[in-house]
């Protein structure tokens, strides 16, 4: 065991914890007057249930046993995890990498609530996300971080391309299509200081969720940290500059998003690629993440009311097939396109589309299933109108 390595990734998994609460008021400033804080309570609520389903069955389905889509239950309620050694040949005990692995769930859940916030029933959407934490996410982390079947395949994804944003953002945007528009659509934005603040929470946890992800206070953990600080900045450069020239204006949320669509492009490729890369990855990132919450999403007609789809799932999947292009044997261990080794691009392709698939189908069941044991999804027109600040929380907006 290394204190250096502990430390730091103990110090990892506080910043990723961190993520949540930012999200909410990076959601809340995005969203709807009348939800502001239906809209901020959700992912704290998301806290409480993810991190107590982690505990109990999400860890040992995620990384116990060696099955090839599923773990097996060596693990409930964290049994047999040593918090003073390790036997997945690290640095740190198991205990602290279960621990930082735990607030993955959070925020991804979280993520999830931006395409439908305002107008799915609550109680429906706690069932559903306590559900989708078991059969999505601990399969996806299983098969990508646990050596299932895409690890076998040779598919990379250094802190959550697929297993975060990809699956996040599909399932987003498959119960936006389940539950429908929004009855009224005036969709004015809070406040541009909570989407700062929130943001800005969002930046600093992500240096712990990607730098964390090397697992030890070490160069691939340094590697990442720039190429995450890199990738962001040139984000916010070119989502500024098209907003500038689409809508003539470039705005304090516009930026700020721009930063969180480079933060995701670059996740599943931090420790694989070089600086320079990173770079490259950010400023195409900006102008995706805009393209997606625009031009993408006013084409199919969608309502995904916050742009989780847009910003996570457009974005993650791009990240994923920019880590075949970009990964650099010389600093990450992995040689991508840019290497002359173009079959980890097609490895990266199919990790997608079976990410894609397997959310989106799994989605769908998992919100039949919610809707036959807890709610109906949607809300009524009159609730929706009124909002859930006033249902709930009795609180009015004027």
């Amino acid at each position: 065991m290394n204190s250096g390595d502990l430390a730091w990734v103990l110090v990892s998994a506080a910043l990723v914890w961190v993520m949540t609460p930012g999200l909410a008021l990076f959601y809340g400033g995005l969203g709807e007057r009348r939800n502001l804080l239906h809209t901020m309570f959700i992912p704290v609520m998301i806290i409480g249930i993810a991190s107590l389903v982690w505990f109990v069955v999400g860890y040992t389905l995620s990384f116990g046993g060696s099955g090839n889509v599923i773990g097996n239950f060596k693990h409930l309620f964290l049994t047999n995890v040593s918090f003073t050694h390790s036997t997945k040949d690290l640095t740190i005990p198991d205990g602290a990498f279960a621990l930082f692995q735990g607030m993955f769930p959070i925020i991804t859940a979280a993520i999830i609530t931006g395409s439908v916030i305002g107008r799915v029933r609550i109680k429906a959407l706690l069932v559903f996300i306590a559900l989708w934490l078991i059969f999505i996410y601990s399969p996806l982390a299983h098969m990508v971080w646990g050596g299932g079947f895409l690890a076998q395949l040779g598919a990379i994804d250094f802190a959550g391309g697929t297993v975060v944003h990809i699956s996040s953002g599909v399932t987003g945007l498959v119960l936006a299509l389940m539950i429908g528009h929004r009855h009224i659509d005036k969709h004015i934005p809070v406040r541009p200081s909570y989407v700062l603040i929130g943001g800005a929470l969002l930046w600093v946890g992500w240096f712990g969720f990607n730098s964390g992800s090397a697992l030890a206070a070490n160069g691939t953990a340094v590697l990442a940290l720039v190429n995450t600080w890199l990738a962001s900045a040139a984000a916010v450069l070119t989502w500024g500059l098209v907003e500038y020239k689409y809508h003539g204006r470039a705005t304090l949320s516009g930026i700020t998003s721009g930063g969180v669509a480079g933060l995701v492009v670059i996740t599943p490729a931090a420790g694989f690629v070089a600086p320079r890369a990173a770079v490259v990855m950010g400023l195409l990132a900006g102008f995706i993440g805009f393209a997606g919450i625009t031009f993408v999403k006013n084409s199919f007609g969608y309502d995904d009311t916050l742009d989780a789809f847009g910003i996570h799932g457009i974005g993650g999947a791009v990240g994923a097939i920019l880590t075949g292009v970009f990964a650099d044997k010389s600093v990450g261990g992995f040689a991508g396109l840019i290497n002359g080794n173009i079959s980890l691009v097609g490895k990266q392709l199919v990790a997608i589309l079976f990410t894609i698939a397997f959310a989106a189908i799994g989605t769908y069941v998992l919100a039949k299933i919610t809707e036959l044991i807890a709610a109906p999804l949607r809300l009524t027109a009159d609730e929706e109108a009124e909002g859930y600040d006033a249902i709930m929380h009795d609180l009015t907006v004027e």
